[in-house]
């Protein structure tokens, strides 16, 4: 991991960054804003970087960014070929080499009506360091199954809570086995390359040995190819949203695939406020659903719901 966030700058920066990337256990984001102060995030703390990189939070010592090392910067992640990483950099964000994700903002160049075509004179970018966190869902495996069947799950936290990671985790449980039931076969559709950190259309986290992953690809067209390519038994998607993608979960569903999804809310009455949700959950696409908060710095299960006799949700104790 270290190396991997050395890597992503040139060379003649790499020693300035080499306390940074040492810390790669806590950093979570590394934030480059042309003509202003590098700012690294560690869980709930930012740091200003000094002339000699050491962490500061006075900003009078902060270094500021010059446009000519930014610049260089994002060659150097796109290996001097602008061109080649022309689809990336037009949905706003690289992933590289360790599974880290560069989020760019910069002139937006729209065609066809506001469509975005790509982002050049970029000015900010955001490193978002990709942590694997094993054994982080372990302790949640006992919701998830019933009789030694996985059941289809949705977690549902606010952002910042790790349900990305957590999701990442439970793939692999679920995939390699445990201690509930053996390894199944799980496709991941990864529309944003989050869960698996795709470099090169390998995943660079571990996924299990039973996973199969579509990288950038759509939520809805994923799923559906999954179904008839690859013969899922549990399919996984981060942060279900649009009414088609719901409309998918309800044919993967109706084929008898499980689902291990994610959703942005911060409660279950959160979650019903959310467009065409209520359908998804009365047709009981999802038979657990678990709601995730934040303490100190890591999720906490806050409440899981299941359907009770009468066909409603009820709080179980967790």
């Amino acid at each position: 991991m270290y190396q991997s966030i050395l890597q992503m700058f040139p060379t003649s920066e790499r020693a300035f960054f080499e306390y940074t990337a040492s810390r790669e256990q806590w950093v979570t984001e590394i934030r480059l804003r042309c003509e202003k102060p590098i700012l690294v995030m560690e869980s709930e703390k930012e740091w200003f970087l000094d002339k000699e990189g050491k962490y500061t939070d006075c900003i009078h010592k902060a270094t500021l960014i010059k446009q000519d090392i930014l610049k260089r910067m994002v060659q150097h992640i796109c290996s001097y070929s602008m061109y080649a990483f022309e689809e990336e950099i037009r949905q706003g964000f690289i992933t590289v080499s360790g599974g880290h994700r560069v989020g760019l903002v910069g002139q937006v160049v729209t065609e066809n009506g506001g469509e975005i075509r790509t982002i050049k004179h970029i000015n900010g970018v955001n490193i978002r360091v990709s942590h694997q966190k094993k054994g982080v869902g372990q302790k949640l495996l006992p919701y998830l199954y019933k009789n030694g069947c996985f059941r289809s799950t949705l977690i549902v936290s606010p952002p910042g809570c790790g349900k990305t990671t957590l999701l990442r985790d439970l793939i692999r449980y679920i995939s390699n086995g445990n201690e509930y039931a053996p390894g199944q076969t799980v496709g991941v559709v990864d529309e944003r390359s989050e869960i698996a950190g795709a470099y090169l259309g390998q995943p660079q986290n571990d996924m299990g040995i039973r996973t199969d992953v579509l990288d950038a690809c759509p939520k809805v067209s994923g799923m559906m190819l999954l179904l008839r390519a690859m013969s899922p038994k549990v399919i996984a998607i981060d942060e279900l949203g649009s009414p088609e993608e719901q409309a998918a979960v309800s044919t993967v569903s109706n084929c008898g695939v499980k689902m291990l999804a994610t959703m942005h809310a911060g409660s279950l009455e959160d979650l019903y406020r959310r467009t065409g949700v209520d359908t998804l959950l009365s047709q009981k696409r999802f038979e657990v659903i678990l709601i995730l908060s934040k303490v100190e710095g890591l999720y906490s299960l806050k409440a899981m719901y299941e359907w009770d006799e009468k066909g409603e949700w009820k709080c179980c104790d967790c």
